[in-house]
């Protein structure tokens, strides 16, 4: 059995069909998407735009991996093998299973020093020879101003504003990471003793609250002024006013005044301090900042959207108006 092969035939999709059946074209559609006829950009990469690319990200890089390097090779370390493999391993014993408790002891020698971490206290570690307690700088310009507000209504006698001193903490602050000196039944007094107060502080830590539950290093001023801002202008959360019931609002409206006992000097490097009464909504205290990225992003993306609609709605008519006059 013979049979005939034109070229002609595999351009135009096969050889023509027998007689009386359906011609069957194997050629795809026509159109720009499946003829890869849709306008396409590729960046052209040249010596001009790639070489300065690479320098700028060297000089970025390199100093930060040196520092980062350097740092790292400070930090001294000694590993100390313990598991006992060995058989002269004074834990080799406790690899038996019969020897329980197995205590064992390894000897071993520092050949350089191993800085205490209190050095990041400086230079406010020591006072009169004793250790400050708390150290160091943030602890020593800690927040000491007093604050009281005072409602001023038809009646000769103001109003005390009620401020809650307590629940301005997170939570983990207060009750793991600040801790107080061991010795529940001691005390506060006591288990500071050999201390001395910061040398901008009026009191020492221990009488920061007649309440022993939040004086100490578990003061919630002194832990949320510990919680350092990474800013030089911040807020930090003072007091609570909490609503008594449904029926009065929490600050009504009128006159107040508000009571300073004014403690932190900032004239010295050009500080200012400012008392700010804010509402609270889901999302916590006023941020416009939040609000305003959400904004720019949404509409630069409708934006682009809009031009890719556009550009999109334009190729495709002068597509379609080239496949017409082919």
């Amino acid at each position: 059995m013979a049979m005939n092969y034109n070229a002609k035939d595999e351009v135009d999709g096969g050889p023509p069909c027998a007689p009386g059946g359906t011609a069957k074209n194997r050629r795809p559609d026509n159109t720009a998407f499946k003829q890869q006829r849709l306008p396409a950009w590729q960046p052209i990469l040249t010596a001009g735009t790639v070489l300065p690319t690479f320098f700028i990200i060297g000089l970025i890089f390199i100093p930060i991996g040196i520092g980062i390097f350097v740092t790292s090779n400070n930090i001294r370390e000694i590993e100390i093998d313990y598991t006992g493999t060995d058989p002269a391993s004074p834990c080799n014993k406790c690899l038996s299973p019969n020897v329980t408790p197995c205590i064992c002891t390894i000897n071993f020698t520092l050949e350089q020093s191993f800085e205490n971490p209190s050095k990041e206290c400086e230079p406010y570690r020591r006072n009169e020879d004793k250790p400050i307690a708390p150290c160091g700088a943030i602890a020593n310009s800690m927040f000491n101003d007093t604050l009281d507000l005072f409602l001023v209504g038809n009646e000769s006698d103001p109003t005390p504003i009620p401020l809650k001193k307590k629940g301005i903490a997170w939570w983990t602050d207060k009750n793991v990471k600040f801790r107080n000196p061991p010795g529940a039944d001691i005390p506060l007094e006591e288990r500071f003793k050999g201390t001395t107060k910061p040398v901008n502080w009026v009191k020492p830590v221990y009488m920061l609250d007649p309440d022993e539950d939040n004086s100490g290093f578990i003061n919630e001023d002194f832990i949320v002024w510990m919680r350092t801002a990474a800013l030089p202008t911040f807020r930090k959360l003072y007091r609570l006013i909490e609503r008594k019931n449904d029926l009065h609002p929490t600050l009504p409206a009128g006159r107040y005044y508000l009571n300073i006992t004014y403690n932190y000097p900032v004239h010295s490097f050009d500080g200012r301090k400012r008392m700010i009464l804010s509402t609270i909504s889901w999302m916590g205290g006023k941020n416009p900042f939040l609000g305003i990225a959400y904004i720019a992003i949404g509409s630069i993306s409708f934006l682009l959207g809009v031009v890719l609609l556009v550009i999109n709605h334009k190729y495709r008519n002068s597509s379609n108006t080239a496949d017409i006059t082919i």
